[in-house]
């Protein structure tokens, strides 16, 4: 199911802590909100889409580990985006400087930066473009790194600034394409897309 948008503007304008009291009472429903004021409720995930997307936290979290170069965050995470828009990639990572540039209280609500690397998982009822729209927003915004790992389409959009979308079909009968490299956002990092694929 795809997610469900409310325009909320002109009429009313939520506060980030009105924001986060919704999220607060509403712990079942993912949340977000557009640079226009517009309130996103994400249905919880299936069960292969919740799987695939703990593969890919997992694997991000043990190579940020090792490398211990910034911060790995979960869907869970809500950044304030430049253009004001909140939002919650499936997977994020945020350098080390830039996370210890914020404040304590920053830290503790929603980061007000856009994540420096931001995958975005498409589960099966998602359509692509609200999905390829938010990619580029996050580009927008300063993101250096993205991917859209679109499962039924067997592609991945990859983001970088100022650079056209690349598009990298991949196939686990002839083993094509499973490894994505983190490029110079995440030196060393692999993401084993046969990890996430395997049912």
């Amino acid at each position: 199911m795809d997610p469900l948008t409310i325009e909320l503007a002109p009429t009313l304008i939520l506060s980030d802590r009105q924001f986060a009291d919704i999220c607060e009472h509403n712990r079942d429903i993912r949340f977000e909100l557009t640079a226009t004021g517009a309130l996103i409720a994400m249905p919880p995930t299936g069960g292969d889409t919740g799987r695939r997307n703990t593969s890919l936290c997992g694997q991000l979290w043990d190579w940020n580990r090792r490398k211990k170069l910034g911060y790995a965050f979960d869907s869970s995470t809500a950044f304030k985006l430049p253009n004001g828009a909140i939002r919650s990639p499936d997977a994020s990572w945020v350098a080390r400087d830039r996370w210890m540039a914020l404040t304590a209280e920053e830290r503790q609500s929603f980061p007000p930066l856009c994540p420096d690397f931001v995958v975005e998982l498409r589960s099966a009822s998602d359509s692509l473009k609200p999905l390829q729209d938010k990619m580029q927003e996050y580009g927008d915004n300063g993101c250096r790194l993205g991917w859209l790992l679109d499962i039924q389409g067997q592609r991945v959009e990859v983001y970088r600034p100022g650079q056209g979308i690349d598009v990298i079909s991949f196939d686990l009968e002839t083993r094509q394409n499973l490894i994505l490299s983190g490029d110079t956002v995440l030196p060393g990092f692999r993401l084993d897309l046969e990890d996430l694929l395997l049912v």
